[in-house]
């Protein structure tokens, strides 16, 4: 069963609590490169790409404990493969309800990845380099059964994915202090 308290204010709504890890390590070139998956075909976050994670269990003591659990569960990501280095802001989805805590992280790439087949389609180690070319950043109009009307999306092409959402604003603001090498990776 997954935690969820009520929020302050009028119209106090559910939150469930989940949290990601940011995995990044440097490949044999010397490039930074993040791991996502892309979300399997059910759920609401259905093929969509995203940070390992997930919801919080009673049994896990922290936040970062739900992180590193469904890193492992997800990917196959060994513990002791993972070195934290900054724990984030909290963000809150837009529509779906979660307060996600997400912990930036360097890692020791586990392969093969071991992707857990009832929720992860696929595992993509993603160059920063990439993200950060001309046409990679882009936006669009998009609508969707649970939004009120069509919304602005922006979001960076991945291969033949886009990376938007709650990824693409807790990605955002880490690229550039990423490049301009903020932590040791």
């Amino acid at each position: 069963m997954t935690p969820v308290s009520r929020s302050e204010g009028p119209d106090r709504k559910l939150v469930r609590h989940a949290a990601v890890l940011i995995p990044l390590f440097r490949d044999e070139e010397g490039d930074i490169r993040l791991v996502l998956v892309r979300r399997g075909p059910g759920g609401v976050h259905g093929g969509q790409l995203a940070f390992p994670g997930g919801n919080r269990e009673p049994a896990d003591v922290s936040m970062l404990e739900t992180a590193l659990r469904e890193a492992s569960e997800e990917i196959g990501l060994d513990r002791d493969q993972v070195t934290i280095l900054e724990e984030l802001p909290t963000f809150e989805t837009r529509t779906t309800g979660y307060s996600i805590s997400s912990f930036l992280a360097r890692i020791v790439p586990t392969r093969p990845w071991r992707p857990l087949e009832t929720e992860i389609a696929e595992v993509l180690e993603v160059r920063i380099a990439d993200l950060l070319r001309p046409g990679a950043h882009d936006e669009t109009i998009e609508e969707f059964p649970t939004w009120k009307e069509p919304q602005r999306i922006v979001f960076y092409r991945v291969g033949p994915y886009r990376l938007w959402g709650l990824t693409y604003r807790i990605l955002h603001p880490l690229l550039p202090r990423l490049v301009a090498g903020a932590w040791s990776v």
